[in-house]
């Protein structure tokens, strides 16, 4: 039985990539954006297999009407894809209070408004997969996306407990985090890091480097990434959370080896917390 997908954020990029193999998968898909013409030619190709919504993920109410619309066009929802986000590059300070908002109130709270609407439908179905795009930078902090990645740490976390909650209803949930992939979001992000503040060039005058030079020659397919999606709804067991490319897989284990160095660096003082616990030993300097 083919399956019927929501996927957020399905316009561009990655979100596009997906769409398009699971409708060559022979998938029913809704597929929201905020600018519904941009499916006009897949619909002249798959006909009645897709279905579009004009959705703004912020909007609660929103994402229960396009979730309620997947079930009324398809009759079923199996599959939710929560793709749609973006990220700015600025220093934390530079960042105005409704651009880190704006970026919380989509990145994360989109996520928990289309999982919230989608839940109740896949209880009582018996299953479901929720696919939450997430990024590396949900395990690891860059300078300068504090917004973004602050988001993407809350939708790890939101999601791990949630994917516990649900298991024995037979809904998976699976927080995927890519690496660096090229799509639009590279070109996008750091167009706010144009002129990089003076004071902050200690700080992110590497990572600015980095960024530059990176985007438009990331290691990640978008095209393959959707195809594993694609996969992975075929899957009885998913993991809590799965890194999408090298550079990720990279990155999170240097990250998790100088955390679990930390750790451990710091343990006698962790200790030291407890009742009648001895004085600790600082760690030297």
């Amino acid at each position: 039985m083919s399956k019927v997908w929501l996927i957020t954020g399905a316009s561009r990029g990655l979100g596009r990539s997906i769409l398009e193999a699971a409708l060559r998968d022979g998938g029913k898909v809704l597929a929201t954006a905020r600018n519904t013409e941009r499916f006009d030619d897949l619909k002249a190709r798959y006909g009645e297999n897709l279905a579009t919504f004009e959705l703004d993920v912020t909007n609660e109410s929103h994402a229960k009407e396009a979730v309620s619309e997947a079930v009324r066009r398809f009759g079923r929802l199996d599959v939710l894809v929560n793709n749609a986000g973006y990220g700015h590059i600025q220093p934390f300070e530079h960042v105005a209070s409704e651009d880190f908002r704006a970026q919380i109130e989509t990145n994360f709270f989109g996520v928990v408004n289309l999982t919230r609407a989608a839940i109740p439908i896949m209880r009582v179905q018996g299953s479901g997969y929720i696919f939450q795009v997430s990024s590396a930078g949900g395990r690891i902090s860059s300078p300068g996306l504090s917004a973004y990645q602050a988001a993407k740490w809350a939708v790890g976390g939101f999601s791990d407990v949630v994917g516990k909650e649900v298991s024995h209803f037979g809904i998976r949930v699976c927080t995927l985090e890519p690496g660096g992939m090229r799509t639009e979001w590279g070109h996008q992000a750091g167009s706010t890091l144009e002129h990089l503040p003076e004071d902050y060039h200690a700080s992110l005058a590497d990572f600015k480097t980095l960024i530059d030079a990176y985007v438009g020659h990331e290691v990640g397919d978008p095209e393959r990434v959707a195809g594993l999606i694609v996969t992975l709804a075929t899957r009885p067991t998913l993991p809590a959370r799965l890194l999408l490319g090298s550079d990720a897989w990279h990155v999170v284990e240097a990250d998790q080896q100088a955390r679990n160095d930390a750790m451990q660096r710091w343990k006698p003082v962790t200790f030291a917390a407890d009742f009648d616990a001895a004085s600790p030993a600082w760690p030297s300097e």
